[in-house]
């Protein structure tokens, strides 16, 4: 928890690059899409670990709700095994899935008594203003008014959200720049590399800013 506590001291876009000091992975991986949206920016960044869902919402058959309901408790199940901060990261499978969504009021409500402190989709939510007053995170490309026959085919297996791949119990990060994965590799690192990202920042700010610039003064600072 400690390092959770850190981690969100940071800003995402530092955070991305202290995880490429690590060089533990592609940099062109990692991190989602520009379709992900943080919809509740105001609560500021997410830090906590994936419980992931896979869903279908846009079939032309209505779900059977005693099995749409047992589906939602084995997201609590998962939830309550889960390590704390926990996140509910959810894929759409059925067609068409920009009308999918994922999550409203009620669920949010549930799956907060169980742990999460906010929701990753790559389809969409709804009652934005009762979440928020939940204190809800919410990360999503936007919003649709019908929850229309969503139900969860499967829980705690790995799913693609805007282009990144996350399995559960993913560490994620994120804010209104973006989502991000945190390698498990050298993570324990990123508050110290964090630091030092941001004052190798603010020399070359610094000299941006000053009376006096040159080209040279610029290469200097900007590779070194």
């Amino acid at each position: 928890m400690r390092l959770i506590e850190q981690l969100c001291q940071v800003d995402t876009p530092t955070l991305a690059n202290a995880i490429e000091l690590l060089d533990v992975r592609n940099r062109a991986t990692g991190f989602c899409s520009r379709l992900l949206r943080q919809l509740t920016p105001e609560m500021g960044v997410l830090c906590g670990h994936a419980v992931t869902v896979q869903a279908v919402t846009m079939t032309a058959e209505r779900s059977d709700r005693k099995e749409a309901v047992e589906k939602y408790l084995d997201v609590c199940r998962a939830l309550e095994r889960a390590p704390k901060p926990a996140v509910v990261v959810v894929q759409e499978f059925g067609p068409h899935p920009e009308f999918s969504a994922h999550i409203g009021e009620v669920l949010a409500t549930l799956f907060r008594r169980f742990g999460a402190i906010g929701v990753v989709s790559d389809g969409a939510v709804r009652d934005m203003t009762e979440i928020r007053a939940l204190g809800f995170q919410v990360f999503a490309p936007g919003t649709v008014a019908s929850h229309a026959n969503f139900v969860i085919r499967a829980v705690q297996t790995p799913v693609v959200v805007c282009g990144l791949t996350v399995h559960p119990g993913d560490l994620l990060h994120g804010d209104e720049n973006g989502l991000i994965n945190i390698p498990k590799k050298g993570r324990h690192r990123l508050p110290e590399l964090a630091d030092r990202v941001r004052a190798k920042e603010k020399i070359v700010l610094d000299y941006l800013k000053g009376a006096d610039i040159t080209l040279n003064g610029i290469r200097k600072r900007m590779t070194h």
